[in-house]
């Protein structure tokens, strides 16, 4: 994969779609990084005290952390003060000529901005106004604030997990509630392009948090209260299991999923109880096994634990039954898997030097973007992008100098 700082190469499905990209933190930056990794040219729009994600996490410069530079990849960096009016007109003419604007601030401050979709539809009506936010616009959460920690606690999240713990409420340890969020705003946003090009119209786009979350949890834990009076309670049996976990071996673990009646008749017949599977009633089908899930998968331990990894995984392959070794955030860098299909890349970021990034998983038989952008430094792109949209090197200054604008030293060559 190609790697460099040429915003014009140009590829992929998106290309010559323009991106304006007024979001921070994660939830909104993964999305537009999305975006971005499909061809798009996404304009990052910050404030003068610049994306939060810049200060997290170990870094060799400042403003340059981990956390940034793996979210805002395909990108062009500008810092714009949008609550001073020069700032504000800047924005509008970038507006102009955007394709998709994505804001992660709550509406309410969007109308404050006089940014939101009455504002720009008037200037752009082509334009898709995509605001990825905490909570549906029509009831009572609608101005709160919100982190993926508190919709994962509004979902229920937490509560899941003391089922199966000591019984104490706590986070997944993933901000898996941004990742999927921005990614279902990449589809509404993909979506609104399509049905742009065969209408010529543009829209207002709302995603919010936890209404998008929720099938994540209630997809499965509504369970018996689906019907209506219900046939059970809330609650997924088999995932709500508290034996149901990585099982452990003489010298590691396993993940082992015995799912269908064959990977349960052909795991009896390895372990030495063929004739006990017949007249098993925990495992005659997969409503019993639901059932009894927790007291089988603590019977499967006890043979798990006599014998190795390697050899539990060799067994289980042979018997098809679906298997996978334990990984770590230590050990997945040198998952030969990853490793065979180049999935981690190691980039040479002209002023972070080398670091690791994560390719795009998605392929297609089409060429993909022919460049991928390093993550810009605050303002890196300021003065290119408001000369592409019409500023004179003058106003440029003069922008810059009265605080509307910040941005990098210009490059001596």
């Amino acid at each position: 994969m190609n790697w460099g700082d040429d915003p014009s190469a140009g590829g992929g499905p998106l290309a010559g779609v323009r991106v304006l990209d007024l979001t921070a933190v994660l939830m909104g930056p993964f999305a537009t990084q999305l975006l971005g990794d499909m061809g798009a040219d996404v304009i990052k729009v910050e404030s003068p005290t610049g994306d939060t994600s810049r200060g997290i996490g170990p870094m060799r410069n400042p403003g340059m952390g981990p956390g940034f530079i793996k979210t805002n990849r395909n990108k062009r960096g500008i810092v714009l003060d949008l609550k001073s009016e020069a700032g504000r007109e800047a924005l509008l003419r970038l507006v102009r000529t955007a394709d998709v604007l994505v804001y992660n601030i709550r509406p309410a401050a969007m109308k404050r901005l006089r940014l939101g979709w009455d504002d720009l539809a008037s200037i752009n009506p082509r334009l898709i106004h995509a605001g990825v936010f905490g909570y549906d616009q029509e009831g009572p959460y609608a101005d709160w604030p919100a982190y993926d920690d508190l919709i994962q606690g509004a979902a229920g999240v937490p509560s899941l997990l003391a089922r199966i713990t000591d019984g104490t409420p706590r986070y997944a340890p993933l901000v898996f509630v941004d990742r999927a969020v921005g990614a279902s705003a990449v589809n509404a946003i993909t979506a609104a392009l399509y049905q742009r090009e065969r209408t010529g119209r543009g829209q207002s786009l709302e995603i919010p948090m936890f209404e998008t979350i929720l099938p994540f949890v209630m997809g499965e834990h509504m369970a018996g209260a689906t019907f209506d009076p219900p046939l059970g309670p809330y609650g997924y049996s088999r995932l709500l299991a508290p034996d149901r976990r990585p099982y452990a071996t003489q010298d590691g673990y396993v993940c082992a999923l015995l799912y269908t009646d064959a990977h349960w008749k052909r795991f009896y017949e390895m372990t030495g109880r063929a004739d006990q599977h017949a007249s098993d009633e925990r495992v005659k089908n997969i409503s019993a096994r639901t059932q009894y899930m927790s007291e089988l998968c603590a019977d499967n331990a006890r043979f798990f634990a006599t014998d190795t990894t390697a050899s539990w995984m060799q067994r289980l392959k042979d018997a098809d039954i679906p298997c996978m070794q334990l990984n770590s955030p230590e050990t997945l860098m040198q998952d030969p898997h990853l490793q065979a299909t180049q999935y981690f890349q190691r980039v040479q970021h002209p002023s972070e030097g080398a670091h690791w990034q994560m390719r795009p998983a998605a392929r297609s038989s089409e060429a993909p973007r022919a460049q991928m952008l390093h993550a810009p430094r605050k303002g890196q792109h300021t003065r290119d992008v408001l000369a592409q949209a019409g500023y004179s090197d003058e106003e440029i200054e003069t922008l810059i100098a009265s605080g509307a604008a910040q941005a990098e030293p210009p490059q001596s060559h």
